[in-house]
């Protein structure tokens, strides 16, 4: 059973192969399948009944398992999260020692009888999601060792399967799967012809994170305020209020804590999200000198 305590807070995850930034929303234990990605972490998957956690940029410790460190955080994100065309699966886990072979095969055993892999992660597991219930969250292909990566994307739905790894024996589960989604920069430059046109301001959804106070100074047309300060209060509605099959564009001051919501979006489902490069501050100073510059 996936429990609400299981679910993973995000943070430093130590294997991950891919370079794109991802978000920090609070503290987690490092991971021993993925490699450091370029500003902490992980977000939360979406579960319902789960209440979403207010992002922070707060860089976690690197695990010592790592042998570089992490790069600071940029306020640019110029990669794309994902194709649009493949799908991301939700996995959890448990990991024993490579000479724990018979606790493991006794541990998948205990699962066929129908012990959640989650509670054994919890009293077994020696990867730190143990505190999580062994729960790695939404992956993609590229982010996992490649023996742990072949297991879960070949995994039927639910059923509990062992792999082998460098760091041991695994019994891992997949959970849930979806379409991967898109994530990328937008230039100041292609919103502003975006803008220009009249129907893009009805479909797409534009999202503003500042606070009411930095809008007073500064605004652009269309755009529908959710201060990042009140995460709490428009957090849970959210897919309630906007579409995640449409095109959504968020904006900030300088590009960062819109894509701190972006990335979070992306876990709420919404499958192309858009963060505008350098905020409403490169906006004003490289396409509309009428927007004010605060």
């Amino acid at each position: 059973m996936l429990r609400a305590a299981h679910l993973p807070s995000p943070g430093f995850s130590v294997l991950k192969l891919s370079l794109v930034p991802t978000l920090c929303f609070s503290s987690f234990p490092p991971c021993y399948l993925r490699k450091v990605s370029t500003f902490s972490l992980l977000p939360k998957p979406h579960i319902s009944n789960c209440r979403p956690l207010l992002p922070s940029l707060s860089p976690n410790p690197v695990s010592p398992m790592v042998g570089y460190t992490c790069p600071r955080a940029a306020a640019s994100f110029s990669s794309e999260s994902g194709s649009g065309g493949g799908r991301e699966i939700l996995v959890q886990h448990l990991l024993v020692k490579e000479d724990d072979l018979k606790l493991l095969l006794e541990l998948e055993q205990r699962t066929s009888k129908g012990v959640d892999l989650s509670d054994l992660a919890l009293e077994y597991s020696i990867c730190p999601s143990k505190e999580e219930g062994g729960m790695l969250g939404w992956v993609r292909k590229g982010q996992m060792v490649p023996e742990f990566e072949e297991a879960a994307f070949s995994a039927p739905l639910n059923k509990v399967v062992r792999c082998k790894t460098q760091f041991g024996w695994h019994l891992l589960q997949v959970l849930s799967e979806r379409e991967e989604s898109l994530l990328r920069d937008i230039q100041p430059e292609e919103l502003q012809v975006k803008m220009e046109d009249p129907s893009f301001v009805e479909e797409a959804q534009l999202i503003d994170v500042r606070e009411p106070d930095e809008v007073a100074k500064a605004s652009l047309p269309g755009f529908q305020v959710l201060p990042l300060r009140q995460f709490g209060t428009w957090g849970p509605e959210i897919t309630s209020k906007f579409d995640p099959h449409k095109d959504t564009y968020v904006m900030c001051h300088h590009g960062m804590r819109s894509l701190q919501v972006a990335k979070w979006l992306q876990t709420q489902g919404f499958k192309r999200v858009f963060n505008l490069s350098g905020g409403i501050h490169a906006y004003a100073t490289k396409v509309d000198p009428s927007v004010p510059v605060y």
